[in-house]
This record gives C-alpha cells, sequence and structure tokens, in this order.
C-alpha cells in the first residue's frame, strides 16, 4: 500500500501550498476589480477551450458569430485537451501567460480560486442581460464549488449527469424491458452476458476517472441524500458501502476483465465496438454512442431511485462554465465574449451539440431538448422536486487529487479484491475527512485576515 502513503502526503502538500498562497492574498479586497484592466471593449482576447479537439467545431461557430456582431474584437482560440487543462492552467497561473477567458469546470474551480486566478462575476451578471436567466441550481453548484459564499467565479454554461447507456438492440433481442430499477439493471447484466462468446451486460470504469463514477453508483443505489453529516463524509456509510460492494461485485462477471484499466477513451471505445449491453457514463458521450449505434440503437436514462418508485439520488456532475481571469488587459471585451456566449441562441447551440443540459433557462425550452431524450429525461429528473442531490465536495482545493490520483490504485486493488469495500471507503474518506478540516481552518484564517 506504498501508493496510499503517498497520496496521503500529496494531499497534505498540496493543501499546504493552497493555505500559502491564501494567506499572500490577504491584501486583496475580494472585488477583483484592482487587478489587470478593463480595457476599452475593443482589440483583442485569448480564450482557452477547456475541452479542445471534442468542441473545437461548436467554439469556432459560436466565435464566427460573435465576431461577426462585434467586428472590433478578434478571439484568439486555443483548444486545450481536457486532460491537461487543470495542469496547465495551474503552471499559467504560477508563471504568467493565462487568457482573458477560460473554460473551467467546478472540479477544479476551488484550486484557481484559492490562488486568485479568477473575477469574481456576480455583479456582472447582475449588470447583464443574463440576469436572472441562468438555472439555479447550477448558480448554486458554481456558488459551492468556489468556497466563498455565494460569489460566482464562474459564469454557468451547461450541466451534465450521469446515464445509464443500454443496447436498445439487444435488450429487444433478449425480451428485457429498458433498466428503470436496480433490480432489471443486475438482471439484465446477467441474462446479456456469455463470456464463452465475449458477450458481457456491463463495462465499468476501472482506469483514470473510476473513483467518480464509482460514487455515483453508490449514492444512487444507497439513497443516502448528503455527502456530508456535519463535517464528516457519507462515502463510508454503511449503505454506500453495501452499495458499492454490488457494483464491484459485477467486475469479471458481467463485465470484461479488461475494465480494469479502462479510461473514459477505452470504456466508450469497447462498448462501441463489442457486445456489451450497458454502460454508466454521462451524457457527454452520447455522441459517440450514437455515431457507433444510430438514435435508434442507443439509449440512456437517469439512474435508478434507490427504492423501486422512490425519488432518485443524483450525484450533481461537474457544471462547465466561462471563467473571467483578473490578469486581463481587456476585462471589457472578455466578458462581452462570456455574455455572448452564454446568451439562450450560443448556449442552446453549444448544449445541442455537446448533448448536454443547458445553463440559459431561455434555451432549455427549446426544441431540440424534446429529440434528445436522454437529455430530456436527465433534465426531468434533475427538475423533480423528491430528486435528492448531492453535491460533491468540489470547493475543496484537493478534491481533484483525492479522487484521482490519491485513490484510483486503491480502486483498481478493490476490484481485484486485494481490499474490501469498507477498508476502500474508509480510506477515502479519510482522505475527505481531513482535506475538509484543513478547509475549514482556511476559511477561518481568511476571515481572521479580512477583519
Amino acid at each position: 500500500m506504498k501508493h496510499h502513503r503517498a497520496g496521503r502526503a500529496a494531499v497534505a502538500s498540496l493543501t499546504a501550498v493552497v493555505l500559502a498562497l491564501t494567506a499572500t492574498a490577504c491584501g486583496d479586497d475580494g472585488s477583483g476589480y484592482n487587478s489587470g484592466k478593463e480595457g476599452s471593449g475593443k482589440g483583442g482576447i485569448t480564450f482557452w477551450d477547456n475541452n479542445g479537439g471534442a468542441r473545437t467545431a461548436v467554439w469556432q461557430k459560436i466565435i464566427d458569430a460573435f465576431e461577426k456582431e462585434n467586428p472590433d474584437i478578434d478571439v484568439t482560440y486555443v483548444p486545450v485537451p481536457l486532460a491537461d487543462v487543470q495542469s496547465k492552467y495551474d503552471k499559467a497561473i504560477a508563471g504568467g501567460g493565462l487568457p482573458d477567458v477560460g473554460g473551467v469546470g467546478t472540479s477544479y474551480l476551488a484550486g484557481m480560486v484559492a490562488q486568485d486566478a479568477l473575477e469574481p462575476v456576480g455583479r456582472r451578471i447582475e449588470d447583464s442581460g443574463l440576469r436572472g436567466r441562468l438555472s439555479e441550481s447550477m448558480v448554486e453548484s458554481v456558488a459551492s464549488a468556489g468556497g466563498r459564499g455565494e460569489e460566482l467565479y464562474s459564469v454557468p454554461t451547461s450541466g451534465n449527469q450521469g446515464v445509464l447507456w443500454y443496447r436498445t438492440d439487444l435488450f429487444r433481442a433478449a425480451g428485457l424491458k429498458a433498466p428503470g430499477t436496480w433490480g432489471q439493471f443486475y438482471s439484465a447484466a446477467e441474462r446479456l452476458t456469455d463470456t464463452g462468446r465475449n458477450e458481457f451486460g456491463f463495462t465499468l470504469r476501472g482506469g483514470a476517472g473510476s473513483v467518480a463514477q464509482a460514487l455515483d453508483m453508490m449514492y444512487a443505489q444507497s439513497g443516502v441524500g448528503t455527502f456530508w453529516n456535519g463535517d464528516r463524509t457519507t462515502v463510508n456509510h454503511p449503505e454506500n458501502v453495501r452499495a458499492l460492494e454490488k457494483y464491484v461485485g459485477l467486475y469479471e462477471k458481467v463485465t470484461p476483465s479488461a475494465d480494469l484499466n479502462n479510461d473514459f477513451a477505452a470504456m466508450v471505445a469497447q462498448f462501441g465496438q463489442g457486445e456489451i449491453g450497458m454502460l454508466q457514463h454521462n451524457l457527454g458521450s452520447y455522441a459517440d454512442h450514437v455515431e457507433a449505434f444510430g438514435e435508434d440503437g442507443i439509449d440512456g436514462s437517469p439512474l435508478p431511485p434507490a427504492t423501486d418508485g422512490g425519488p432518485r439520488t443524483v450525484v450533481s456532475h461537474p457544471v462547465d462554465g466561462l471563467g473571467l481571469f483578473r490578469s486581463s488587459k481587456n476585462k471589457a471585451a472578455a466578458w462581452k465574449f462570456i455574455e455572448f456566449a452564454a446568451s439562450h441562441e450560443m448556449n442552446s447551440l453549444w448544449n445541442q451539440e455537446a448533448g448536454s443540459i443547458p445553463a440559459n433557462k431561455d434555451a432549455m425550452g427549446d426544441a431540440w431538448i424534446n429529440e434528445v431524450k436522454p437529455v430530456k429525461a436527465a433534465m426531468r429528473s434533475l427538475n423533480d422536486p423528491r430528486t435528492e442531490v448531492v453535491q460533491p465536495p468540489y470547493h475543496l482545493p484537493d478534491w481533484n487529487h483525492i479522487s484521482k490520483a490519491g485513490t484510483e490504485l486503491d480502486f483498481q486493488e478493490l476490484l481485484l479484491g486485494e481490499v474490501t469495500a469498507q477498508r476502500f471507503a474508509d480510506t477515502l474518506a479519510g482522505l475527505l475527512n481531513e482535506s475538509q478540516a484543513e478547509w475549514k481552518q482556511q476559511q477561518k484564517q481568511r476571515q481572521r485576515q479580512r477583519q
């Protein structure tokens, strides 16, 4: 378990760095208007796309439309691969060279806020055409992830949700119903598995990104409706441990053994090329599934409720957004671009091509939503007042490390049967509880510095 001790050391080191950075920023009044410049509202700005390649085509459409409407502003587009975006931002924060505008997800927002890299945008939203037009739940997620009260440090543009994708052709051939309950899910996974013919009922993610997907499956099955009980995480709640045992019990029984090393790309590719009945991912892979099977060959629904007919428990996925960087020398022009990209028409265009939930409430009523059934189903479940939404601790600057490099090797050991579900959950809970306590201390220090 050498890697486990290293993970704890890395978390402690990262937290110490963030605390130090926050302390050095104590002279800042938090308004965001005392660094960089507003500029003339004309000239050039640079935009970093945080999912470059996958979303380049739609961003080019938005940029072309913006420059046509604003001929005195030129946007330099920089595509950043999703896997590299956090490290690229961290290097630019440390060494300079940040853009004017960048795509920023809530999963790494807290670290950027702690280093005072982003401009608070709440006042700008209130003074713009976006006032009252943004999804309240996404605004709440962004505020929570920023970790500084109700202030927003990005403009939300899209939401996501965990989806149980299934092959409609394989389900029809086997006479199976859509997996609307956990009983139907586990039954279908067994029925669709014939290892001798290389057919499997399910494929899971055992490599990079595995822990976040495991949390989706745990909370949805357990029905535990909150991530925290006071300052202690519920990750190792007995119901969550039981759900985790059932989930990892699928490995090699109804899944390929190659799942042990699956990252997102490998998992989706394996699903698209093989005879596999189901996959759990989010709305972001919709286009891949349609390309592989056609619109009639694939369908997806939110994860089933913990009890048949009961309310769903949904782990909130990172909200994507656009951040305005404090170092920008042309904030006025950069804000014009953000406001344009988050407007009804552009936000609808972006989310239609991405297969995501729009943040602009006007875009939520557009016709394409009804045509993309998984997005419509996700929106319906999130808008259901009975749905319990579990907010992961995106406010912790080291959340990304804990849920990825800090515990992914432990999760592989769990799949291989080398550690128990209880041991894994307790390890993860210990790291989270330590990080939460350190974050609380950081907030107290910040409060004292303001007084």
